[in-house]
């Protein structure tokens, strides 16, 4: 029994404190139909799954944090059926779908920023605007951004500050880190946030910028293993998508946004190139057609309602009959980064 239309409008982003971004724009490149089989891949407060039900689709949602399965449940119930939600990382889509009974779906979506619910919850450790526990983790397991900054040798601490955060200033920021671990391990979120402010100072040009915005992405990617999901998402999509299905991406970052694009760049290829001195060469049948010809950005009054829609990139494409192929996460922009208790690699 899908959801009434009316109920996924009121309620479409779940708790109030969460707005899904893209929302209108998601529902048009996915083009859900009844009957149809939906993987939302990160589901958070249900806002994307709510308003697929809406329109009548079954829907497999995945998330990898316990809190929004523990929080999806009402929706579970309401829905009567039609939405399955798994507990697990969206990497695995493919087998998550294969095991909810589908061989095969219609639409794949992927919300690739963290969730505002974690951002907004201190003691999840993700944000320096409130103090918590340096923690990070979406799964709630496994190492805690406290443990690589206490523990990661300062050269690899070096390399994942200034890939995944894209900062400039990374060797300084790493020996600072370095040195104040020696006195003391590092255990919250301000107090982390102060020392890198301490070193770099505030730019009185990007004044609404704090100092640490790039390290603590950076932990938080290296921590969560985001890039790699991102990446592996896309093969298993690529994998468990029926001939037509739709894949729809939203990403909040350079870094994610660049393997997205990557990916499609890839994968709609028809031709290989070449030149006067060299034939053209071969390249495999296209596994998928773009749908959208450049990335789609929030308008306006998106952004004025809720501003983490300023960054978010939407692109879409649409599987063809081509088999899938074998993905190379690191030649998709997945950077190589030292292993630290089963992170990086």
């Amino acid at each position: 029994m899908a959801l009434g239309d009316r109920d996924a409008v009121s309620a479409a982003g779940g708790p109030e404190r969460h707005v899904p971004v893209l929302l209108n724009e998601v529902l048009e490149w996915l083009a859900p139909q009844s009957g149809e089989v939906v993987v939302d891949g990160t589901f958070g407060a249900g806002g994307y799954s709510r308003a697929l039900l809406a329109r009548g689709a079954k829907v497999v949602g995945i998330d990898r944090d316990p809190d929004a399965i523990a929080g999806g449940q009402e929706l579970v119930r309401e829905a009567d059926g039609d939405l399955i939600l798994v507990p697990g990382q969206f990497a695995d889509l493919e087998q998550h779908a294969r095991a909810s009974g589908f061989d095969g779906v219609d639409g794949v979506v992927l919300d690739l920023g963290v969730s505002s619910m974690q951002l907004d919850e201190a003691e999840r450790g993700f944000s320096f605007l409130r103090d918590g526990p340096l923690d990070m983790r979406m799964e709630q397991a496994g190492p805690s951004a406290a443990d690589v900054v206490n523990e990661l040798p300062v050269r690899d601490l070096i390399r994942v500050i200034g890939l995944l955060g894209e900062e400039k200033r990374a060797t300084s920021v790493a020996h600072a880190i370095d040195r104040a671990r020696q006195e003391k391990p590092f255990e919250g979120t301000l107090e982390l946030a102060s020392l890198i402010e301490k070193v770099l100072g505030r730019s009185p040009k990007k004044a609404q910028i704090h100092p640490a915005t790039r390290t603590f992405q950076a932990l938080r990617i290296y921590v969560n293993g985001e890039l790699h999901q991102a990446a592996e998402a896309l093969g298993a999509a690529e994998r468990i998508l029926k001939p037509g299905g739709r894949l729809v991406l939203v990403s909040f970052h350079s870094l994610e946004d660049r393997i997205v694009k990557r990916f499609f760049q890839d994968r709609t290829k028809t031709r290989g190139g070449g030149s006067r001195h060299m034939p053209e060469a071969e390249v495999p049948p296209a596994t998928f057609e773009m749908l959208t010809r450049k990335a789609v950005e929030a308008a306006a009054g998106e952004t004025d309602v809720n501003p983490r829609a300023r960054s978010a990139k939407l692109r879409a494409g649409r599987r063809t009959e081509a088999p899938a192929r074998d993905l190379d996460i690191h030649e998709a922009g997945v950077p190589r980064l030292a292993a630290f208790h089963g992170l990086g690699g």
